[in-house]
């Protein structure tokens, strides 16, 4: 009889864990159909008319979840990466790269594989009234984290080039 009991609560425990991974709603794209893990999409500004898609010499981008699934969900962690072959030997997967010292940005960049692999590549998308941003948020690996370091990506013009950047305020739309 407990054993019974123990496997009905494992098989419970196991229903819930994956009702809740379904809660939340899937990122919608231009058209109004779900992100699909896989598919390839081009990444534009939130706001029109002020800047081009984020391209790698026009490259269009690929979402995959960090928890299985097909669908790229609001809130939830995934990683970026362009799409296609490269015609360099690194990685065109994004990450939240070191600060820079002489502008004390963090940009989103290619080209390098942290080690161990970390909360570097994980990105998620919130929408804020109808426009998605896309946002980092690592988790604290200490017991000592005095405020969250969220943020949300930005272009930033940089010597008459348009970054990527890790900011407080969202400008993307997907």
């Amino acid at each position: 009889m407990l054993r019974m009991i123990g496997s009905l609560s494992f098989i419970w425990l196991i229903m819930a864990i994956s009702t809740a991974a379904q809660t939340q709603p899937p990122v919608l794209d231009a058209d109004g159909q779900p992100l699909r893990s896989g598919v390839e999409y081009y990444v534009l500004p939130g706001v029109t008319d002020v800047a081009g898609g984020l391209t790698l010499v026009d490259r269009n981008v690929v979402f995959t979840p960090r928890v299985r699934d097909t669908i790229i969900r609001e809130s939830r962690d995934f990683t970026v990466e362009f799409s296609g072959d490269s015609i360099c030997v690194q990685s065109t997967a994004w990450m939240v790269g070191e600060e820079n010292p002489e502008t004390a940005r963090r940009y989103i960049v290619t080209g390098t594989e942290p080690r161990p692999p970390s909360t570097l590549w994980y990105f998620n998308i919130v929408n804020n009234g109808g426009v998605y941003s896309l946002n980092w948020c690592p988790e604290c690996l200490t017991t000592n984290c005095p405020r969250p370091r969220c943020g949300a990506a930005g272009l930033v013009d940089e010597n008459g080039k348009s970054l990527l950047s890790w900011m407080v305020l969202p400008f993307l739309h997907i």
